[in-house]
């Protein structure tokens, strides 16, 4: 059975998906001066490892990242250029960018992901707990990899039949309907580690992902009124940020 048929693809009214476009306009603010970097041995903060959304690369998440060095936080990029490739491929990608992250901290990172990131980030939280100080989501599914419009849909689908005809670095139709598609969902609902901290930030405004497949049990839930598009700039969605991750105490990483 395909794994995406479980959930329904949605319509949002159109006013919601207006205010999605006027979002991305939001973005403009990435070529604002940059903050300096902080070095994470020095920083009494947690270091965080932010990871772009669907079709989106590092560029989409300067913003926010600007916010957090300000806060005192050392911030690393995912390396992605683009967030469409195949879904093992890309939590195996960032396994070893987060053990690159935590070598060169010398402590466990937060992850904060937006959209696909964050659903991205949960299945690596699941697959390397000892590396992970918290998870911070952006409206991303968590209870489904693809509970979105049925435009959306269009294009994922579109992609992975690019992806056939010659553009392998992109996801694939088994992504979306076969294996990888079931061992990645398995590792998205696998059981969340203990003790380990985890915010789920979501708005029933989302006009591309359907917010009830924000609402993870194993988060707590914050809902702020963002737009989809415009979870990274949200200066509401930055202070939920900071504020969760200035609770969470840096530790060192436990010897090999």
């Amino acid at each position: 059975m395909p794994v995406v048929s479980s959930w329904e693809p949605f319509t949002p009214p159109a006013g919601r998906r207006r205010r999605e476009l006027l979002g991305w306009l939001t973005y403009a603010r990435v070529v604002a001066p940059p903050v300096p970097a902080v070095d994470p041995h020095e920083s009494e903060q947690v270091p965080v490892l932010t990871v772009p959304g669907f079709l989106a690369g590092d560029w989409s998440m300067i913003p926010l990242a600007r916010q957090l060095r300000r806060a005192g936080h050392a911030t690393f990029g995912s390396g992605l250029v683009l967030n469409c490739g195949c879904t093992e491929m890309l939590v195996d990608l960032l396994e070893r960018r987060l053990e690159e992250v935590a070598d060169e901290s010398g402590r466990p990172v937060a992850l904060v992901g937006q959209s696909r990131g964050g659903t991205l980030a949960r299945m690596l939280a699941v697959r390397r707990p000892d590396l992970v100080a918290g998870l911070i989501t952006l409206a991303s599914p968590l209870l489904h990899q693809l509970p979105t419009t049925r435009s959306l849909i269009a294009q994922v689908d579109l992609i992975a039949r690019l992806n056939v005809c010659a553009w392998p670095w992109v996801l694939s139709p088994d992504c979306l309907t076969g294996g990888c598609a079931e061992r990645t969902s398995a590792l998205l609902t696998s059981p969340w580690p203990a003790s380990l901290p985890f915010v789920s930030v979501y708005s029933r405004e989302d006009a591309v992902v359907d917010w009830r497949a924000c609402l993870d049990p194993a988060a707590e839930q914050v809902e702020v009124r963002s737009t989809h598009n415009g979870m990274g700039t949200d200066p509401v969605v930055h202070y939920v940020v900071a504020g969760t991750l200035a609770k969470l105490r840096p530790v060192s990483r436990p010897p090999a």
